[in-house]
């Protein structure tokens, strides 16, 4: 019999909503002391166990079929068998952005959920490498995936931190491969200016800037964050013109041409439309065609990347180390050979990575529903596969799902 025609059979002859329900209360139940509370927990695995039971009986790859009813619904189950129909292959790495991906500030608290933390435990005791891929810091991601997940599962060697978008990859447990800095693998003109903007970006700031932004504490990468909330009209104010600023900054570091920083604003207007917004809103766009940019110094804009996150963040990063570089030193290290990843992001850094998924063969893209334009027109135009903010977990078992219909051959 098709898998189709099995799990038509799985869903319509067993009640598998009071089954996930049951695995989800097992499987989240906080930890507690009290007896009656533990008598509850034991009594739902025992119903749990029994449900389960009768699904083994009742088909030949039994112990599969219960744990695709107890992880997913009807809906996901199907897109899970559809993707494997499609690509004909199991996934093999994960590849997650954290801020508004695992986490979201929406309706989790900025924390990651416990159901999220639950499936990524679970991924990894399939053997699936996890590799977060993000912007921050990485101590900061390191101490809450710690935190998270456990200090064993982190220092497991299938576990990586691609951190600050790309410019260092940590994967403990690899000896002399366990950090590897990127960045240090550019040449020396490129290296130089980004000392410059460090150096100059906080002392040489206008008063009032640099009373409302702080440089995030980056191993390469420049990024000016907001001192307010994130979204709010303050960090949308200081994090605009925070991006003049930095634009600024890039042209004089280039060039000892008066000329510089208009050339900067230009080259980069053209290159984003968010970035030509925020200069035409701020009243600096420049009276430069971007044809006029002088051929040298294009060639160094083109190898730096001048990032916008509206009312969060102004970046100047390095082109040579996007997500893209660092997941490819992180499947390196993993020894992913033959790799078919799980790409999750919301953001243009993100897009990045799902698009060199997609034109190398290697994976599929998700995104939560918040996401930005292109990032949301990419996974659309693949496989749809949109998830509601907050909702990490419901797409996460949908992939692993998808791995446990590959098992039945």
């Amino acid at each position: 019999m098709e898998r189709y025609d099995l799990l038509y059979r799985l869903y319509d002859d067993f009640d598998t909503e009071t089954l996930r329900a049951y695995q989800d209360f097992v499987d989240v139940f906080p930890p507690v002391d009290s007896r009656v509370a533990l008598d509850h927990w034991q009594e739902a695995n025992e119903e749990l166990d029994e449900r389960k039971q009768e699904i083994r009986d009742s088909f030949a790859s039994g112990a599969t079929f219960c744990e695709v009813a107890a992880k997913a619904s009807r809906d996901q189950a199907f897109t899970a068998l559809d993707l494997l129909s499609k690509y004909d292959r199991e996934v093999n790495a994960l590849v997650l952005d954290v801020d508004e991906t695992l986490r979201s500030a929406g309706n989790t608290d900025n924390e990651i959920p416990r159901e999220t933390l639950h499936v990524l435990t679970e991924f990894h005791e399939a053997g699936v490498p996890i590799v977060i891929c993000t912007g921050q810091t990485l101590e900061n991601v390191k101490g809450f995936m710690i935190q998270g997940l456990g200090n064993e599962l982190v220092h497991s060697g299938t576990f990586s931190i691609v951190y600050e978008a790309g410019t260092g990859v940590f994967t403990p447990g690899h000896g002399s491969r366990t950090k590897q800095l990127l960045y240090e693998r550019l040449d020396e003109e490129i290296r130089s200016v980004f000392d410059e903007i460090r150096s100059r970006v906080l002392p040489d700031a206008p008063d009032d800037l640099r009373r409302g932004v702080h440089l995030q504490g980056n191993e390469f990468n420049v990024t000016l964050k907001p001192n307010f909330d994130i979204g709010s009209p303050d960090a949308e104010r200081v994090i605009d013109r925070g991006l003049v600023y930095l634009l600024d900054l890039l042209g004089e570091a280039v060039t000892d041409d008066d000329r510089g920083t208009e050339w900067a604003r230009a080259y980069y207007a053209d290159a984003d439309p968010e970035i030509r917004t925020v200069l035409e809103q701020e009243g600096e766009y420049p009276d430069v065609d971007p044809d006029e940019v002088p051929g040298d110094l294009a060639e160094v804009f083109d190898r730096i990347d001048v990032a916008y996150y509206h009312a969060d963040a102004a970046e100047i990063g390095s082109l040579e180390l996007n997500k893209v570089a660092g997941v490819e030193a992180a499947l390196d290290v993993l020894e992913v050979d033959d790799p078919f990843v799980t790409v999750m992001g919301d953001s243009k850094s993100d897009l990045r990575v799902m698009e060199w998924a997609e034109s190398n063969g290697t994976g599929i893209a998700a995104a939560p529903d918040h996401a930005s334009e292109d990032v949301l027109d990419h996974v659309m135009a693949t496989d749809e596969l949109v998830f509601d903010r907050g909702a990490s977990a419901e797409m996460l078992r949908t992939v692993y799902v998808l791995n446990l219909l590959a098992s039945l051959g």
